[in-house]
């Protein structure tokens, strides 16, 4: 079901040409700095620059900041690592999916940190209650979809 799952609000641009992987995509961006920190803290990073392909749904900044006050500090910790990588990898759907493969679809996806997701494109595109702003932002390794909030796996509600 992996190659079902992508979603589409606001079209990004899925015509041009993916020069960087996903985190060097996010860095670029500018609205990733938080979620680059957690990915960098919890030693993803080489993970999601590698060959791929994954489905990223990536909260913005503005998307950490509605979490509780501390609580992205706290996930920083070197002993909550364990707790940041559910967190991060909850974000990540093996392949690469885009909104037109899951267009007017409702469906629950397996992430990479093991429990599944509920997605649903039937009206709009959400994603574990987060709306999806953004879809479609391709990278050389998979494609990235701007959610607003930051989602949470069951283990870690």
């Amino acid at each position: 079901m992996e190659s079902d799952m992508t979603t589409t609000t606001e079209s990004a641009t899925p015509t041009h040409v993916a020069l960087h992987d996903i985190v060097d995509t996010a860095v670029a961006a500018g609205s990733f700095t938080t979620l680059v920190a957690a990915v960098t803290a919890a030693g993803l990073g080489e993970t999601l620059k590698g060959t791929g392909p994954f489905t990223v749904f990536a909260p913005t900044d503005e998307a950490f900041a509605k979490l509780p006050a501390g609580t992205v500090e706290n996930l920083l910790k070197p002993e909550n690592k364990d707790t940041l990588v559910s967190i991060l990898t909850y974000h990540v759907v093996p392949g690469k999916v885009l909104s037109k493969d899951i267009a007017g679809k409702a469906m629950h996806v397996k992430t990479v940190q093991g429990a599944d997701v509920a997605v649903d494109a039937t009206n709009g595109v959400t994603v574990g209650g987060a709306t999806v702003v953004t879809a479609d932002i391709e990278a050389t390794n998979g494609v990235i979809h701007v959610i607003d909030a930051v989602i949470m796996p069951p283990t870690a509600a």
